[in-house]
């Protein structure tokens, strides 16, 4: 692998990996404690005794909204829509990628960068086309899973496996922990924003406009696009493969891959996932080191949200771009790593890698991992709950 072209040097401000930056909010990394009170990451685990209750409402929800949008993918590949309808829902997909990635995870939750006004406000606007809750929301339970990942804390909880991560945790309750834990986490900067608050507040109404009737009439009443088929195929299909490759962040990149800078957590590195979403996939990179602005060590391949980010900074839209200094990615690979790494790795004490019935051999699989894996934290006794009334 060849290294990224950086930006230049006065835009981009280095730190070393340390789990007490003074830039870095708390939730972020999986060693902090929690302010205030007695809880730290390493008193929970999973309880796999623990059975989550389904929300059949949620579950019957999801299961008509992803027929509805095979419905219409069908309609795509069948070329029953205008190609231009096609063209359309692709842009406003990816555009809406851009509000989630850039914007609800490396903006909002991380801080990885700083931004003008005009540019907060564009990226909250283009998140809301998502459809994953306000951005408020959004980045709490962000917040909350990098730092008590993959544990019954953790709303989307690895641990569980594949369907749960990626789709169950909205089918059931939530876990008693994920409740009161959640109520913890710092939101004071997102809170000091009123911009945010008044989104969270009129979240439906403004979500209602912005990501169904917008994006539904615009093929309408420009190319005269059948008003059935753009609801279908511009809101549902697109809301519905949105969300799927975000979940797969959730999910396949934290089960499926390598972790050359840690071996003792899930999140892995995937080049699959990254493929899907404009570079969310370099996973294991991104919990080493979660305020790094390109969220992987050389910022490519298929990291276009990494590129949009240095875009904005050369406009002086964005500035001070945090990136970690290779010694702490050279200090963390040999302390932590799998060996995998390609540079500080050991090959000769590299456990290998498999894919799926050993088919389609290359790390665009999704199922390429490597063969040493970091076993759950498994909680054999009760927890003690506190204050878990409140389940929003």
């Amino acid at each position: 692998m060849t290294a990224r072209p950086h930006t230049k040097e006065s835009e981009i401000k280095s730190a070393e990996m340390q789990p007490d930056l003074a830039d870095t909010l708390s939730g972020q990394d999986e060693i902090s404690n929690r302010s205030g009170d007695a809880f730290s990451v390493q008193e929970f685990g999973t309880d796999f005794k623990f059975k989550h209750k389904i929300v059949w409402e949620n579950a019957l929800a999801f299961l008509v909204f992803h027929i509805v949008g095979l419905i219409g993918l069908v309609e795509v590949l069948t070329l029953r829509v205008s190609f231009l309808t096609t063209i359309y829902t692709y842009l406003v997909l990816w555009i809406g990628g851009i509000g989630l990635t850039v914007g609800g995870h490396r903006y909002f939750t991380h801080r990885t960068f700083k931004a003008n006004k005009i540019m907060r406000r564009v990226l909250m606007f283009l998140f809301v086309l998502n459809g994953q809750n306000s951005l408020w929301e959004w980045v709490r339970d962000h917040r909350q899973h990098h730092k008590y990942s993959d544990t019954d804390a953790d709303p989307h909880n690895a641990s569980r496996g594949f369907f749960f991560s990626h789709v169950g945790w909205l089918m059931s309750k939530k876990h008693p922990k994920v409740i009161e834990i959640g109520k913890g986490i710092d939101m004071s900067d997102i809170e000091a924003d009123s911009w945010i608050m008044f989104q969270k507040k009129y979240f439906l109404l403004i979500y209602s406009l912005i990501s169904i009737v917008v994006p539904t009439i615009i093929p309408i009443l420009l190319w005269n696009e059948d008003p059935i088929r753009s609801f279908i195929v511009c809101y549902v299909t697109r809301t519905t493969i949105g969300l799927n490759f975000t979940w797969f962040v959730n999910s396949l990149a934290h089960l499926y891959g390598t972790r050359p800078y840690d071996k003792t957590i899930l999140p892995v590195q995937s080049r699959f996932v990254s493929f899907c979403v404009l570079g969310e996939g370099w996973h294991n990179y991104h919990h080493a080191f979660p305020w790094d602005y390109k969220i992987s060590e050389y910022g490519h391949p298929h990291n276009f949200a990494a590129t949009i980010i240095e875009y904005c900074a050369k406009k002086g839209w964005a500035y001070d771009l945090k990136s970690a200094t290779e010694e702490s990615i050279k200090n963390r690979v040999e302390r932590t790593g799998d060996n995998s790494h390609d540079k500080y790795g050991d090959p000769d004490n590299y456990d290998g890698w498999y894919t799926w019935k050993d088919l389609w051999k290359s790390p665009y699989n999704p199922s390429y991992s490597s063969k040493l894996q970091p076993e759950p934290v498994r909680i054999t006794r009760p927890y003690i709950l506190h204050d878990t009334e409140k389940s929003e």
